[in-house]
């Protein structure tokens, strides 16, 4: 019984031997990773980046697992100037991958050390690039803007001009670009490829936001009492333009007036004319109807009229009584 106790433990241990030798000696390779084998944490020979079951000498070799896949780096924000002497808060966010896994691993060893060492280069080429542009660069992308409205520019000498955009130079992607390049040159030596960078967020320094909405506000009103200026200016042109349109329909109309007047006058003249030049009594009808007319203009109660004994209007009133004359008018 004692010797089947001692032989069981021999074959236990021999096959737990048997299954670490193995463990040790066999491993396998994702699709996802790239391998590095060191021995007496020296790398030996090249990396392994074909998936499959792969073999190494037990105990004193270890398996190194690197990523295959593209990795992201997300800065924090951090606060900068910008060329304008404006501070914001730029937060970044980054591709890359590993393309050298021996100079990866001989120089940064794992992902964390490869994360901060990114921060420090990403960090300090975003901000020399801040430092390099006005924040309307890093804002906008496009170059080629087009204002909402026509431009406007307020009639006093060296007033600014309202309406009138910022010409843009480059833009947030020439900017973009600009950080990729000098940063891919940096990270290369550690084995990293830079793919891409983009501005995850711009904003203002938390400290100067107050101050930057109050000159926006004042900027606003300011425009504000431009326009009000400018639209009481258009307005007492326009009421201007309409008094003296008013006036000039009001001359042509008696213009007009007169002229019909006039017209009408000579045809009435011209009618009487005609009509009272037919013979001698016509004549003398139409000198007694325009004395009566002059009689009922010029003469009232209260008039007294001097005239000689020869005179035409005399003639008329030569035969009538007073009383008569009373009723003339």
């Amino acid at each position: 019984m004692e010797n089947k106790r001692k032989v069981t433990l021999v074959i236990s241990f021999f096959i737990v031997s048997v299954v670490i030798i193995v463990k040790s000696t066999f491993y396998t390779v994702s699709e996802i990773e790239q391998v590095i084998i060191t021995q007496f944490g020296k790398p030996i020979g090249e990396p392994i980046d074909k998936a499959g079951l792969k073999v190494k000498l037990p105990f004193i070799q270890e398996v190194n697992a690197i990523e295959k896949r593209v990795l992201e780096w997300d800065g924090n924000p951090s606060d900068m100037p910008t060329k304008d002497k404006l501070y914001i808060s730029v937060d970044l966010f980054a591709r890359w991958r590993i393309v050298d896994p021996l100079q990866y691993f001989l120089r940064l060893r794992d992902e964390m050390s490869a994360q901060s060492r990114l921060d420090d280069i990403l960090g300090s080429e975003t901000r020399n690039a801040v430092a390099k542009h006005k924040l309307i660069e890093i804002i906008r992308t496009t170059k080629d803007r087009i204002p909402e409205r026509e431009q406007i520019t307020i009639g006093v000498e060296n007033s600014p001009t309202i309406g009138k955009l910022v010409p843009i130079q480059k833009g947030r992607k020439v900017i973009e670009s600009e950080i990729l390049k000098a940063a891919a040159n940096k990270v290369e030596v550690f084995g990293i490829e830079l793919l891409d960078i983009r501005f995850k967020r711009i904003n203002y320094n938390a400290s100067v936001k107050p101050k930057i909405y109050d000159r926006m506000i004042s900027e606003r009103r300011q425009i504000a009492e431009r326009f009000l200026a400018e639209g009481k200016g258009e307005a007492a042109r326009i009421l201007g333009d309409r008094v003296r349109e008013l006036s000039r329909i009001q001359s042509e109309a008696y213009q007009k007036v007169e002229e019909i007047r006039g017209e009408a006058d000579a045809t009435a003249a011209k009618i009487y004319s005609a009509s009272y030049n037919k013979s001698p009594e016509a004549k003398s009808f139409f000198k007694f109807t325009r004395a009566m007319t002059a009689y009922s203009e010029i003469i009232d109660q209260d008039t007294l009229l001097l005239m000689s004994s020869d005179s035409e209007m005399y003639k008329h009133l030569k035969g009538i009584e007073l009383g008569e004359l009373s009723h003339v008018n």
